[in-house]
């Protein structure tokens, strides 16, 4: 097969599939020059993450492709009913980088909670003459431990935010479309393992009661999943976290709710304008930031790599 990793591939997933006999075009076409490419290279499997588009017209115009694989969760970026109605397979890596996007969900959390955010803003400014003022102005910094972890949509990531969670000593709420119970284990340095029962809840008002830290983990949703409404109905101080997708929660109304007090901090990895974020919501000190960073890392990638490679030998071998 000859696969072409638009959007790179890991050096793991790579040799997977040398090693499996596959011709691997590590080019980056552009999306204008994709079609074309795709056709005079006769490209029979299109590896994309989230900048390569595998839209109706190109799936159309690509009569040579046989697979498309997303190197992550959502395929927002695929028309993958109408691939799938052309013959196409269409395969991704859901659970891949979920531990890594977990992380920065509590990196971001730790970030709010202690004023990281900030203080790292301002100390390179004010540090040399104004140390001890910046110091008075966060003191007010909290704890996670003890604390209530709401989690929307529990999924991989979700499952993995309340690992973590727990591991800290805070409580867990997760909020779903459907109540269910989902079994979660916990392993341990030493080999032990603990499996903790959690039961999710469709409820707003008990989820959003009393809920310390809220940490956004849905696929793309349709309209806004947090607006006035939520926002009232959430305890006053609350923080809150989206790595999921823009548009997910309102930024302009978040932006009133930080600026009342009602929310004490929240971080966002994706943005409603991605890739050009609205200045207001970049300017304001009360969010921390980060570029759409959830699973890009290290160890993201190679485990990414090596499951799309992992598919493709399997697919290989019943066609």
């Amino acid at each position: 097969m000859k696969i072409l990793a638009n959007d790179g591939i890991s050096k793991a997933g790579e040799k997977a599939l040398l090693d499996a006999g596959m011709t691997l075009v590590e080019h980056k076409v552009s999306q204008e020059q994709l079609i074309n490419f795709i056709n005079e290279n006769q490209i029979e499997v299109l590896l994309v993450r989230s900048a390569t588009q595998a839209r109706k017209e190109l799936i159309d115009s690509c009569p040579s492709l046989k697979i498309i694989g997303r190197g992550g969760v959502g395929m927002d970026n695929i028309d993958v009913d109408y691939a799938k109605s052309k013959g196409i397979i269409v395969i991704n890596t859901p659970s891949a980088s979920s531990r890594s996007v977990a992380e920065m969900v509590f990196a971001h959390f730790f970030s709010l909670a202690r004023y990281l955010h900030d203080s790292n803003r301002m100390m390179p400014l004010e540090g040399e003459t104004q140390f001890n003022t910046l110091k008075k102005s966060y003191n007010n910094a909290i704890e996670l431990q003890s604390k209530t972890l709401g989690i929307i949509g529990f999924g991989g990531i979700g499952k993995e935010v309340a690992k973590i969670g727990i591991s800290l000593g805070m409580k867990i709420k997760v909020l779903t479309r459907n109540p269910k119970s989902e079994l979660i284990e916990l392993d341990f340095f030493d080999g032990q393992r603990i499996k903790f029962k959690i039961d999710s809840i469709q409820d707003w008002n008990i989820f959003l009661k009393d809920t310390d830290f809220i940490s956004i983990n849905t696929p793309k949703t349709d309209g806004y999943l947090i607006d006035h409404n939520e926002f009232e109905k959430m305890k006053d101080g609350v923080y809150i976290v989206n790595t999921a997708r823009g548009g997910t929660i309102n930024e302009n109304t978040l932006l009133e709710y930080l600026d009342n007090g009602k929310v004490a901090g929240a971080a966002l990895d994706v943005f409603e304008n991605e890739p050009q974020p609205k200045i207001s919501v970049l300017m304001n000190p009360q969010i921390s930031l980060s570029p759409h960073l959830g699973g890009n890392t290290k160890d993201a990638q190679e485990k990414i790599g090596t499951e799309l490679a992992e598919q493709i030998i399997e697919i290989q071998k019943s066609l």
